[in-house]
């Protein structure tokens, strides 16, 4: 892993970030960049087993991990998550969400239930989480929410018009939270919305052979490492990532 200069290292040491979809993928990745950054990592998933696996690890390493396993679509469990995190930890600072699902058909093909499962878990379980853990900032004065976006979020792809309608929602959720939270008073929670082309994940599979130029997960990890280590005035908007060679 790439090291942290001191300026940085300071910033984060002992802050708290809670990642959403931290099983796996992006999720995992940044789970693992910032604990080793110093940051103390709240781990939430519906599968707890590898949510375990990912702790262990962390914590052999000299990090701090806890396992809260959520399901993003359930607003009980989202606010049982934050008060645990906030009981364990006493606050936080990060939110990383990164829980996503990724469907993709034709409009007159596709099984409605499954866009709606997508959508539930791309945008309202995102926006569940965000104002779940909106108090807490509000009362630190201080928090950075990370919205994992897409390059769908930007340009359509025939196959991904459920995908892409969810991560457009993303981004315009995000622009309007930050204009929220931007003034004199409110200016100390940041929002960065993170927009990868397409990653090797399990999300990935099945993708068509043109979209098969892919990130590796650690790549979108260090982009959010950046985006939260920047001192508390500078807010890094959103970060676009494509693959060199992706001619999409």
């Amino acid at each position: 892993m790439t090291a942290l200069t001191d300026s940085e290292a300071e910033n984060m040491e002992q802050k708290v970030a809670l990642i959403t979809g931290a099983s796996s993928g992006i999720g995992k990745s940044t789970a693992e960049r910032l604990a080793h950054a110093g940051v103390r990592v709240a781990l939430a998933a519906r599968r707890e087993d590898e949510l375990k696996k990912l702790a262990d690890r962390i914590d052999s390493e000299g990090g701090d991990a806890l396992v809260v396993p959520t399901d993003v679509t359930d607003r009980n469990d989202v606010q049982e998550t934050v008060d645990k995190i906030e009981d364990s930890f006493g606050r936080l600072d990060i939110l990383i969400n990164s829980a996503g699902m990724m469907v993709l058909d034709q409009v007159q093909e596709a099984n409605m239930n499954e866009f709606q499962r997508m959508v539930d878990v791309n945008v309202i379980g995102l926006m569940e989480v965000t104002q779940a853990v909106l108090p807490i900032m509000q009362r630190q004065e201080s928090g950075h929410i990370v919205n994992i976006s897409s390059l769908a979020g930007r340009k359509s792809f025939p196959g991904a018009s459920g995908y892409s309608a969810s991560k457009y929602a993303v981004n315009g959720f995000s622009d309007a939270l930050r204009e929220e939270f931007t003034g004199e008073e409110t200016e100390y929670i940041r929002v960065t919305d993170i927009e990868p082309g397409f990653v090797e994940t399990e999300l990935s599979e099945g993708l068509p052979p043109e979209w098969m130029e892919t990130l590796d997960p650690d790549d979108v990890a260090r982009s959010i490492r950046y985006a939260v280590s920047q001192p508390a005035h500078v807010d890094v908007n959103e970060i676009l990532l494509r693959p060199t060679q992706m001619e999409l």
